[in-house]
């Protein structure tokens, strides 16, 4: 398998008033593909942090970032929103569906802004909704599922379009256990079947023990 994600020397700052804080000190990663890379640590450890550089949702201080051998941290916004829409899917804590439209219209609307052929769109959202076991909830609204069926849809929503990569922060943090680990077992199901890589900022147990990497973050560095 090859490398898809690596960071170089990569530092994040933030001013708080007129204190500098150091988010990131010197991230050095390498991710391959196909794979679950877990990031785990406490709250303001960086974690959240070093996904949204990842994600080019945010740009680093200093350092490089390169997803596919590609230097992507200093392009300009208008090709980092049109490589973001191509290349990633964001399964977020909350999940952010549009609560008025149904499960299929959550999925069918992300695969249009991402630019999927219109004539596949409607055959794509259906079997990523069947993928997450909810063919038979995909003509409810979202607002009308339970918080573990709307984390599938998000998830539906974040792989139906074939990125590369998914990165997930804190996916199951609002989930019970139960729930949780059908959520995780999508996610392992998905870089076995639809050959995707996850990266995911968590401090869930079950994850860790069923990533295939685990780097762990403290005060803004990598500590193992």
């Amino acid at each position: 398998m090859g490398q898809i994600v690596r960071t170089q020397d990569v530092y994040k700052e933030y001013f708080n008033g007129s204190e500098r804080v150091s988010a990131l000190k010197n991230i050095n990663i390498n991710i391959e593909e196909k794979k679950l890379t877990a990031l785990k640590g406490r709250s303001g450890s960086g974690k959240t942090t070093l996904i949204n550089l990842i994600g080019l949702l945010d740009d680093p201080t200093s350092g490089k970032v390169f997803i596919s051998d590609n230097e992507v941290a200093h392009m300009d916004e208008r090709k980092k929103t049109a490589y973001r829409k191509m290349n990633y899917g964001f399964v977020f804590q909350s999940v952010a569906l549009v609560s008025y439209m149904t499960a299929y219209e959550n999925v069918e609307f992300m695969l249009k802004v991402s630019g999927y052929p219109r004539d596949k769109i409607k055959m794509r959202a259906e079997e990523s909704l069947a993928f997450v076991g909810l063919q038979k909830r995909m003509n409810h609204r979202a607002n009308e599922l339970s918080g573990g069926e709307q984390q599938r849809v998000g998830i539906a929503r974040a792989f139906a379009h074939k990125p590369l990569l998914i990165l997930a922060d804190e996916p199951t943090a609002e989930l019970d256990s139960h729930t949780s680990l059908q959520v995780i077992r999508i996610f392992k199901e998905l870089i076995e079947k639809e050959s995707i890589t996850v990266i995911m900022a968590t401090h869930d147990p079950a994850i860790m023990e069923v990533a295939d990497v685990v780097y762990a973050l403290e005060d803004g560095q990598i500590v193992s």
